[in-house]
């Protein structure tokens, strides 16, 4: 038998939990000029109870062809990399209207 969720009360393989969190967040992307004025990625507003942020960060990382961080419940990427970031949220399932640019 399988084993049912908690909060939404469906079986754990139909669970729409992780969609509707999802759904939920505002997440905003910001760029910051650190020392020399080098240019910074900041995520934030991504809830790190059912995210792993270090994971993430791995993968935006990867997807920016870049360095960069998780800490602070933020992800830090070096180099100005919004768009990258706003595409690459909305293919992982974050609605558009959520993603705030700065």
């Amino acid at each position: 038998m399988a084993e049912i969720c908690p909060i939404c009360g469906l079986p754990r393989d139909i669970c729409v939990c992780r969609e509707i969190t999802k759904e939920q967040q505002r997440i905003r992307v910001r760029l910051e000029f650190r020392k020399w004025r080098k240019a910074v990625t900041i995520i934030d507003g991504i809830d790190d109870k059912n995210t792993d942020l270090g994971r993430l960060a791995q993968k935006f990382k990867t997807f920016c062809a870049c360095g960069g961080t998780a800490k602070n419940n933020e992800i830090l990427l070096q180099g100005d990399h919004r768009e990258k970031v706003r595409s690459y949220l909305i293919q992982l399932g974050y609605l558009e209207e959520n993603i705030e640019l700065q």
